[in-house]
């Protein structure tokens, strides 16, 4: 699938951020687990029905049990998984490669600067690539974390080449300071890298702020009660030379998120 951009949108407006929604952050053990698939922006956007073309992983982690998220062609909401255990369960979705043109050198320097990556201008042209047009490609590597009776667990490293792991229990740890995030990228701390949070109040309102992550690629975010939160940061990188030639693209994105609730 390929994405036409024109030069109309604005930096925030190609920003658009791709997450898992339950309708509850929190459910009794027995209950059903639903969820959305969402695109856009400030925690506001579109729900996106099942398809397996769109996927290429989808598992529900639940202390060392793993098991794979299943769905039918067009549902609405995608996800509906039934709980059988107490505990903290990560939700890991892993997109299939999309792709989007670019017509406007403005409207991919925008996004590259809202991601981040001020010196996208030196790193183009360094690789000799045109101005416009031009393709990306991206994919989409999210976490959920939904608490199941007492909520007890952790977050973990599940695989993903980028990704984003909550280092306590928004559930039932107390984190007076707030949470720390890390943010990995195959598989090592990512340091000096962007992470954008949503942070969405009880009212619906969204704010948002920007943090870089530490040497151990660790970034703190400061909690409230009854607020749910989406994380997100993105790699931007040249693509390999075989993923190039598959889909000619020029550019890469990766884009890392997660979500969960305090409640």
């Amino acid at each position: 699938m390929t994405v036409l951009i024109a030069g109309a949108f604005a930096a925030p407006g190609l920003a658009h951020e791709f997450w898992i929604e339950p309708q509850n952050f929190q459910v009794e053990t027995g209950d059903q687990i639903v969820a959305d698939l969402k695109n856009g922006q400030n925690f506001n956007g579109s729900a996106f029905a099942w398809f397996d073309s769109r996927n290429l992983r989808f598992d529900q982690i639940q202390a060392e049990t793993i098991r794979p998220v299943k769905g039918r062609a067009g549902d609405m909401p995608a996800v509906k998984i039934a709980t059988d255990t107490a505990g903290l369960m990560i939700l890991v979705h892993e997109t299939t490669l999309r792709k989007v043109t670019y017509r406007s050198w403005d409207t991919f320097a925008s996004f590259a600067h809202h991601k981040g990556y001020r010196d996208i201008a030196a790193r183009h042209a360094a690789r000799n690539l045109p101005d416009a047009p031009f393709d990306e490609g991206y994919r989409r590597l999210v976490k959920s974390l939904i608490g199941v009776g007492h909520s007890r667990g952790q977050d973990r490293n599940t695989g993903l080449e980028v990704e984003l792991i909550a280092l306590g229990n928004p559930y039932t740890d107390s984190l007076p300071d707030g949470l720390d995030v890390q943010l990995l990228y195959q598989n090592s701390p990512r340091s000096g890298a962007q992470i954008e949070i949503f942070d969405q109040a009880p009212d619906d309102t969204v704010q948002t702020k920007t943090l870089i992550t530490n040497s151990d690629g660790i970034a703190r975010i400061p909690l409230k009660r009854g607020h749910r939160y989406l994380v997100d940061s993105v790699v931007l990188r040249p693509p390999s030379a075989a993923l190039a030639q598959e889909h000619d693209i020029v550019w890469e994105s990766l884009w890392a998120a997660l979500t969960f609730q305090r409640p």
